[in-house]
């Protein structure tokens, strides 16, 4: 059996900590190096309730996308939530490990997991990292269809292969309009518009996306209108833990390690529900009509 330092020497390789952007916070919160690594669990975000998963599987590492400290802290109190998942991992011997925008950008990263879970053909990355002399890194990718379908097909299309969350998919944009070419992104991708308009994608898929900015990417001038398709940020994201629990199978054969990887299929989308509009009455877009 590997022990830690192995492992994420590993995962290093994969996903080299030099590539993350300035602010990120990727890299191993805790861990003895020299402890055997048997089993070793993927997740989105490092929670109580993944974290528990973690203890009740007798994992030694989880790995998750998304940092615990991304901001720093003073305390790790187990008075605190965060803390708590610290005294937690350390009482039961399991160290945390992160890859984050490290991992966005890599080859393959998360947009193309999330290009594979939508069985999209993948043409390049959206924002290539200069530093690729193959041009295969980078952030977000630009994609095919399986076919030419309406916006409404594809957001019902997505919402149906992507893990099912309250959020579902909400679409911006002509609901007939036909695309063929889209951009993705897993997480938030607002800031990306202009790379999506450069690429010339008939629609862009991420999340987070905000009032303000999809407005004005639909109404921007000077080509066609931008379609937009927002997802749960979770759900963007989960398909690549089953992809970095794969690339880590492949290390493990490759040394003979042996070691078993899992996949947490534990919902960890904030949002929990969700509710159809049912307005007493439909607004119009009138202008100077009498009120």
């Amino acid at each position: 059996m590997p022990v830690l330092s192995e492992v994420l020497t590993a995962l290093d390789a994969l996903w080299p900590p030099e590539r993350a952007e300035g602010w990120d916070a990727v890299g191993t919160v805790c861990g003895d190096p020299d402890a055997e690594v048997r089993r070793v669990l993927f997740a989105v975000d490092p929670v109580q309730e993944i974290v528990d998963e973690a203890v009740q599987l007798g994992a030694d590492l989880l790995v998750t996308h998304h940092p615990l400290y991304l901001r720093g802290t003073t305390t790790v109190a187990a008075s605190t939530f965060k803390g708590k998942v610290v005294h937690t991992l350390i009482k039961h011997g399991i160290a945390l490990h992160v890859a984050h925008t490290n991992a966005d950008t890599a080859d393959p990263g998360v947009s193309d997991a999330l290009a594979g879970a939508l069985d999209l053909r993948i043409l390049g990355p959206l924002v290539p990292d200069p530093s690729d002399p193959e041009g295969r890194r980078g952030l977000g990718r630009i994609c095919e269809l399986p076919h030419p379908m309406t916006l409404a097909e594809f957001a019902s299309y997505a919402a149906a292969r992507l893990p099912a969350t309250a959020q579902g998919i909400r679409a911006a944009g002509d609901p007939e309009r036909e695309i063929r070419t889209v951009a993705v992104s897993g997480g938030s991708g607002d800031s990306l518009f202009d790379d999506v308009r450069a690429a010339g994608a008939d629609a862009f898929l991420t999340a987070d996306l905000r009032h303000h900015p999809a407005s004005e990417a639909t109404q921007h001038t000077g080509g066609s209108p931008l379609a937009l398709l927002d997802a749960a940020h979770w759900a963007t994201e989960w398909p690549w833990c089953e992809q970095a629990a794969a690339q880590l199978d492949a290390v493990s054969d490759r040394h003979g390690w042996g070691l078993r990887t899992h996949v947490s299929r534990t919902v960890t989308d904030p949002w929990t529900a969700h509710a159809a509009s049912t307005p007493v009455f439909t607004p119009t877009h009138t202008t100077g009509a009498p009120r």
